[in-house]
């Protein structure tokens, strides 16, 4: 992402990771995650002491027994010191949904095991961390007329993100229809990353695509909303919905929405703001179609 800062070079991205990390003083500590490539790929050249974490067997720090139910997530620590030693197993409840927050927590976990905060205080800690606003935010169980519907809003605007998010919400929650509402960000995050974001939000099983928000940017041909929506509908495994602008999408959520769904707003512009309303526009829709 942002790779215009990058010149479009993978590898100087790369390079500036490495030379913000040799910003610690030789005394610090990197805690990696050796699940992400990337981060594999650079392991070697950072020259600072590190701990790494994810649920590949080699990560110092290790989820294993990942469960997932609802907006929960639940999972054994192993920890392995500089001698090969390993801790007691820590078992930890977050009420986070996917495996992007696992990942997360072990990252708390690497930190916190490094200045040797007691194994119970960082447990109590997870089990009542709420997450943060916009990011798999759970603004309810929204009663209709025609039945409820789970609202979920996210900041993600990335197809990383985005695959993420996803994953959370079927792995908590496989017996709900997600339908998504995506407002894709900037013209040149669009442009540049067409093809990963039509492969990730094929994903859905209900999508409504809205014009691009601009973040300043100029239009670029063949990079809005309607090309997203046709590089969607290339691979014929959910047809997309174009809603032009945020204020055209009620009736259209009117017809699409069904009793027991999960709606999933996504995306770093306005989306945001209109995500916080929706409960009291869901609430007063004079019909919702219920699933036969």
């Amino acid at each position: 992402d942002h790779m215009s800062t990058y010149d479009g070079d993978i590898e100087k991205l790369k390079s500036s990771f490495i030379e913000f990390l040799h910003n610690l003083p030789f005394y610090g500590l990197a805690v990696v995650c050796t699940d992400d490539p990337g981060v594999n790929d650079v392991l070697g050249d950072i020259g600072r002491s590190i701990t790494t974490y994810g649920t590949n067997d080699e990560a110092d720090i290790r989820a294993i027994n990942v469960q997932f139910k609802e907006g929960t997530s639940t999972f054994d620590v192993v920890r392995r010191g500089d001698t090969g030693t390993v801790s007691p197993l820590m078992h930890v409840t977050l009420p986070l949904p996917g495996m992007h927050n696992v990942r997360n927590a072990l990252a708390a976990i690497a930190v916190a095991d490094e200045l040797q905060i007691a194994d119970k205080a960082v447990e109590n800690a997870l089990e009542r961390f709420e997450g943060i606003d916009r990011r798999f935010q759970n603004l309810g169980e929204i009663k209709t007329t025609a039945g409820t519907i789970m609202l979920v809003d996210d900041y993600g605007h990335h197809p990383t993100e985005i695959a993420a998010t996803l994953l959370a919400a079927r792995s908590g929650w496989p017996e709900r229809r997600i339908v998504l509402v995506f407002q894709p960000h900037r013209y040149s995050r669009t442009r540049d990353l067409m093809d990963d974001f039509a492969s990730v939000l094929s994903d859905a099983d209900v999508l409504v695509l809205l014009d691009v928000y601009a973040a300043g940017e100029e239009p670029l041909a063949g990079a809005d909303g309607r090309a997203m929506a046709r590089a969607v509908r290339s691979r014929g495994s959910v047809e997309p919905v174009f809603v032009e602008s945020l204020q055209e999408l009620p009736p259209v959520l009117g017809d699409l929405l069904a009793d027991g769904d999960l709606l999933l707003t996504m995306g770093a512009g306005d989306i945001g703001a209109y995500a916080a309303g929706l409960p009291e526009l869901l609430r007063s829709a004079p019909s919702l179609k219920v699933h036969s």
